[in-house]
């Protein structure tokens, strides 16, 4: 997608192009990751190809409201997702340490990935511009990082509940 910019200032006028990155889709090949995460661990994408499916959910910022409901959901929903034997985070663009406390407060016993350079994010398209802190949006991505399904509607207090039925329902944990 093209968007065009006029720049007027001083009675000189300039039309700039540029291309703003294609929101991931559907079927397509899941962007590359490689975050750190609040146990401490750099977790990539590649590391899981051929063999588990990897559920991405991003929320927000941590230890606002919402994403405390999110991540208390996948914390007490541990043993079910593990047993699905798909990988699963959750990921901001909060620093590191601060996921690390994050992780702490609502026990969380999976990793929450951190991007603090956005750059994942943006591949993801969940921070674009006017949106400095991610979507909470969940990516179902396949085996083969092939993305199978994008949840923009997550509901908080029952996020992994849903991550659960959706990984069933896809038939990614086979």
């Amino acid at each position: 997608m093209l968007r065009r910019i006029a720049l007027l200032g001083l009675g000189i006028a300039a039309t700039t192009t540029f291309a703003q990155a294609a929101e991931p889709k559907v079927g397509d090949p899941a962007p590359a990751f490689a975050m750190q995460g609040s146990d401490g661990k750099t977790h990539a994408l590649a590391d899981y190809k051929g063999k588990s499916a990897v559920v991405l959910a991003w929320f927000p910022k941590a230890f606002t409201g919402g994403c405390t409901k999110e991540c208390q959901s996948f914390a007490t929903a541990g043993d079910t997702l593990k047993n699905l034997k798909v990988a699963y985070f959750t990921a901001s663009v909060d620093e590191a340490d601060q996921n690390k406390k994050f992780a702490e407060s609502v026990n969380a016993d999976y990793p929450i990935l951190s991007d603090p350079s956005k750059k994942v994010a943006e591949a993801y398209g969940v921070v674009h511009e006017g949106r400095p802190v991610p979507e909470r949006w969940t990516f179902y991505i396949d085996k083969e990082g092939i993305i199978r399904e994008i949840d923009k509607k997550v509901d908080v207090a029952k996020a992994a509940e849903g991550v659960a039925a959706k990984v069933k329902e896809l038939k990614l944990a086979q």
